[in-house]
């Protein structure tokens, strides 16, 4: 039957996906299995590796799982994160990515990941990032954090990264056992609407069960929408 005028088929969207803290786009992608199949159906989740090579072990983080090598990271801070370093060069890394193996439409991230991902596309508006590349779209957050919230402070490339409230599609995922889970729920009042898929464990990329599988579909109908 031929469509009627006007129809179109949705179109699958692409994501790029950075990584947790001294960890892997490999290693992403093998978390993100514990989700139905029928999100690798709907989105094309592109992993890549940070451009910087683990600096230590996890183990001071009190991380569940530890990963075979090799090893990565976004940038470097201090305890406190107070001070960073290689931020500016992990943020022309990413473009350089999104702009070779590109387009995409937005963006999912863990951890560490998940900081960036929740500040490029307010870094993206103010014309401090990501200019010569496609505006993103919709953003995904596990385990995700504020740059300036928390007492933490922003690096200066950020540092009005969240001075206005985020337009586009934001998922986040807030676990119960999170170390995390203060910062994740302060990031929601940054977003407009934000789409929340809560989860009984802990800094991990979550199993989602029968309620969180429907908001997943839901927030993939809203990007196919806006695509």
């Amino acid at each position: 039957m031929e469509k009627k005028m006007g129809q179109r088929l949705a179109r699958i969207p692409r994501v790029l996906c950075l990584h947790g803290f001294r960890t892997s786009g490999k290693i992403f992608e093998k978390q993100t299995k514990v989700w139905p199949e029928f999100v690798r159906e709907k989105m094309d989740l592109v992993f890549i590796d940070a451009p910087f090579p683990a600096e230590g072990g996890l183990e001071e983080l009190g991380a569940e799982e530890l990963f075979d090598p090799p090893l990565y990271e976004w940038f470097q801070a201090n305890k406190d994160f107070s001070e960073y370093r290689n931020f500016n060069e992990c943020i022309a890394f990413v473009e350089d990515c999104m702009t070779r193996i590109g387009p995409f439409d937005g963006l999912m991230g863990f951890s560490q990941g998940a900081f960036l991902s929740a500040a490029l596309p307010g870094m993206q508006a103010e014309g401090v990032a990501l200019t010569n590349v496609p505006k993103i779209k919709f953003v995904m957050l596990i385990a995700g954090a504020k740059f300036g919230g928390s007492n933490m402070s922003s690096p200066k490339l950020a540092q009005n990264a969240f001075s206005s409230p985020i337009e586009c599609l934001s998922l986040h995922f807030l676990g119960e056992k999170d170390f995390a889970l203060t910062t994740g729920i302060e990031l929601l009042d940054s977003f407009v609407d934000p789409i929340v898929i809560n989860h009984p464990q802990g800094h991990v990329v979550p199993k989602l069960d029968e309620k969180g599988s429907v908001t997943m579909i839901k927030f993939i109908e809203k990007v196919q929408e806006i695509l």
